[in-house]
């Protein structure tokens, strides 16, 4: 009987503190400006994303395999890589809790309900595929935020996700390279395998996901490239490990 009476208290806590959580992360949403480009990093929103990445990590049932996570440079970095699913920036800035790492995005994902405004608020960055103009601006901010030290960028030069990835990388944009050019940091090349099954193998099995920190492009190396040859490596890079 005292037994059950434990469980019982033990679950109800759980579950009490569960809600709080949720309740906390839709209020501190809710006070995010949906419309504002935010220039200075948040340490509790941040907490927020990572604290909720790790639940959705576990609750998705992705069994994770990092290699290389050693090369990751300490101070400030660009992160490009191949792009299959959501879950590719998701699980990058999962095995960089300390990194501050951002990501460049498309705008939907910034109407994702909670989601959206606090990612919003840690200074992620839209990105209008359909304007050359307006991209290339928001890749000079990208940059600029970079050399103020306020965060890390990722972004993903086949632009979409590809759907097919047996039939090899998307064409690049190398445009975006442009961001470590001119923030004058390294590249860190990511190459993702697996994340495309987990939205299929949810909820009935785990999903084994690969992240493989396949390079490190110090600026002395790109710096006075030419952005098709710096693409050339990254390309080169990860077709080597996919």
């Amino acid at each position: 009987m005292w037994a059950l009476i434990v469980l019982g208290c033990v679950v109800g806590t759980i579950l009490s503190l569960a809600l709080l959580y949720v309740i906390v992360v839709f209020v501190s949403a809710a006070l995010v400006n949906p419309d504002k480009e935010y220039e200075k990093h948040s340490g509790y929103y941040r907490w927020l994303l990572n604290s909720a990445t790790w639940f959705a990590v576990r609750g998705a049932r992705i069994k994770l395999h990092a290699n290389g996570v050693e090369k990751i440079p300490k101070g400030r970095f660009l992160v490009v890589g191949n792009h299959l699913s959501n879950w590719d920036p998701i699980l990058t800035w999962y095995v960089m809790p300390r990194a501050k790492l951002s990501f460049i995005s498309k705008e939907g994902n910034f109407h994702i309900p909670a989601f959206g405004r606090i990612i919003r608020r840690c200074c992620f960055k839209v990105i209008d595929r359909g304007d050359a103009r307006e991209s290339l601006k928001t890749l000079h901010r990208a940059a600029e935020m970079i050399r103020k030290d306020e965060v890390n960028y990722g972004i993903y030069p086949e632009g979409t996700r590809n759907r097919e990835p047996e039939k090899g990388l998307l064409p690049f944009h190398n445009g975006v390279f442009k961001i470590a050019q001119q923030a004058n940091v390294p590249i860190v090349v990511v190459a993702v395998r697996g994340t495309e099954k987990v939205a299929g193998n949810f909820p009935w099995h785990k999903t084994d996901v690969y992240l493989d920190i396949c390079d490190v492009i110090p600026p002395e190396e790109h710096v006075k490239r030419r952005t098709q040859e710096i693409g050339a490596r990254v390309e080169a890079d990860l077709k080597a490990v996919l």
